[in-house]
């Protein structure tokens, strides 16, 4: 069986984005591994396996196209509430908390944040599928 351990996206700029990483989701370096051409580095936490992976690729200048096919990347916190108002004072931006039901049934509690680069990021109240 499969197990997802990482999502790469590329960065222009690694401290602004170790930043934004780090303030927003307490995520922090894990390894950083720098080559020629371009470097990777390895964000996570203690919540989670999961890294994500930052590729700066050197000499870029031009911010990168996400295109239409990009859609998000999701992280699930304990209260989302206190989490919106702790970006927030961040001056990170996040979007509005919207309740998303079906049939009268709760299904998710949510709000977006944009990265420095324009990645978008789901925050879920954790709950449900959403653990």
């Amino acid at each position: 069986m499969a197990k997802a351990i990482h999502s790469m996206i590329r960065v222009l700029d690694e401290a602004r984005s170790v930043d934004f990483y780090g303030k927003a989701f307490g995520l922090g370096v894990a390894q950083r591994l720098d080559f020629e051409t371009f470097t990777l580095i390895y964000l996570s936490n203690a919540e989670s396996d999961f890294e994500v992976e930052l590729t700066v690729n050197k000499g870029r200048v031009d911010p990168y196209v996400l295109g239409d096919g990009y859609g998000h990347i999701a992280v699930s916190v304990a209260d989302l509430d206190s989490e919106h108002d702790r970006i927030g004072a961040l001056g990170l931006n996040p979007g509005k908390i919207v309740a998303f039901d079906r049939d009268g049934v709760r299904i998710a509690r949510f709000f977006f944040i944009e990265d420095p680069d324009g990645y978008k990021i789901e925050v879920l109240q954790r709950g449900g599928r959403f653990k």
